[in-house]
């Protein structure tokens, strides 16, 4: 006899008019949850948040309001419902797909068929992964073409509506077919201040020779918890790059991967996070070279305020038969509260001999001789220590394309940094 939750989940699948394979892919999911452990972090605890609170697969209507017609993104997708899509047609023309993910469920069902949690991330690896499963409720699709080369940034603002009482659940699947490329830039927000969830999941599909981007500015605010899981397989002398800002109030746990499947791909896996107040933040940033002459790197740097908590995993690990590759990781932790709580811990997994090899980790506060250097030119003490932070953090804020979103991430920074400094005098 299944439980009332199982049928209620049913039978808001069907009455969203989901393919019986869609419906079934969920349940299949949500009698794994209870089965299921939740991802592994190195010292950090979260056992105890309900990520998984049981709840029903609803899709809240935002208000029309919320959308914001000034905005140049491609795509803004305000909770669950609300859409608004800017894209040159010359592009949907070529081939291209670029639209929310339930919409693409009715126009090409079978792309959404192959790909949806089966590949790069599959449902069952875990309770999160399970639980995303059965109750996604929104997100986008990116399908580009062989060949295709889109030079021009696709700007995606991805919003939580927390105006109402309901888990954020968005699902982002990424196809770069042969030869194609292509630049995303994307922007997660909150709007209200309703406690909720959110569980993200990204999937990359990178074939031969593509090249992706992938920048991500996050500031979700403090009333969520959310966990993300993001993964790349990357194909012969394909390329992805990651530059994520984690820039969120809210206590986060999650997951950056980067698979090196084939020979000559190659993963640059760079990421940074601003911590303040209480919140707690947790992040594995792992690249795993399975392909031979695959190169996989890491970089990533937290900022510690107040009485916070990062932790921050490397973990590079070179399988069996991987000969020629190379794994190098980075690892950085400015403290600027001594009653912060900061970790950055590398792991490097070697098992083959034909390798490069190599990490780095610290823990510690500003740089002293950096910060005499610019007070001995006028510049004060709070300016000097905040350009100082910002160069540290330069290698993922200048990766980023979109000027305003690089400038959006700079101004956060900085807003965080003087509230810091007031409150220490």
């Amino acid at each position: 006899m299944k439980s009332d939750r199982y049928q209620e989940l049913k039978h808001a699948s069907q009455l969203h008019q989901e393919p019986d394979w869609l419906t079934a892919q969920r349940l299949n999911a949500f009698d794994l949850i209870g089965q299921l452990k939740l991802p592994h972090m190195q010292r950090f605890a979260y056992e105890n948040w309900p990520l998984t609170k049981q709840r029903n697969l609803v899709w809240q209507d935002s208000k029309e309001q919320m959308l914001d017609k000034q905005s140049t993104a491609n795509l803004i997708q305000i909770g669950e419902t609300k859409v608004q899509r800017k894209f040159d047609p010359r592009l949907d023309k070529k081939g291209v797909i670029f639209a929310d993910l339930f919409a693409v469920l009715k126009s090409r069902p079978e792309l959404i068929k192959n790909y949806l949690m089966k590949q790069v991330i599959k449902y069952e690896e875990n309770k999160l992964t399970a639980y995303h499963m059965a109750y996604m409720n929104c997100g986008y699709v990116l399908y580009l073409p062989s060949n295709c080369v889109i030079n021009k940034p696709i700007e995606v603002d991805l919003v939580q509506d927390c105006t109402n009482k309901n888990a954020w659940i968005p699902h982002i699947l990424i196809i770069a077919e042969k030869g194609s490329q292509v630049k995303i830039v994307q922007h997660l927000k909150t709007i209200g201040n309703e406690p909720n969830t959110a569980n993200m999941v990204m999937e990359v599909v990178a074939k031969a020779n593509s090249h992706i981007e992938i920048s991500s500015l996050e500031e979700l605010n403090k009333n969520t918890l959310f966990y993300f899981n993001r993964r790349a397989n990357i194909a012969e002398n394909a390329h992805v790059e990651w530059a994520i800002g984690l820039m969120n109030n809210c206590d986060t746990v999650g997951d950056l991967d980067s698979e090196l499947i084939g020979e000559g791909s190659y993963a640059n896996s760079k990421a940074i996070a601003i911590t303040s107040g209480k919140q707690k933040v947790g992040f594995n940033n792992r690249v795993t070279n399975r392909g031979l002459h695959t190169t996989g790197l890491i970089n990533q740097r937290g900022v510690l305020l107040d009485s916070s908590k990062l932790i921050f995993d490397g973990i590079g690990q070179i399988v069996h038969g991987a000969h020629g590759s190379n794994a190098d990781q980075k690892n950085r932790v400015l403290m600027m509260s001594d009653e912060a709580k900061g970790d950055a811990n590398p792991l490097l997994l070697i098992d083959e001999n034909d390798v490069i090899a190599a990490h780095a980790a610290s823990v510690g506060p500003v740089d002293k001789m950096q910060m005499y250097y610019l007070m001995s030119r006028g510049i004060s003490y709070a300016k000097a220590q905040r350009l100082v932070i910002r160069g540290f953090l330069g290698a993922v804020i200048d990766a980023i394309p979109a000027k305003n979103v690089r400038q959006n991430m700079i101004d956060i920074l900085e807003r965080k940094l003087i509230r810091e400094q007031n409150k220490q005098h």
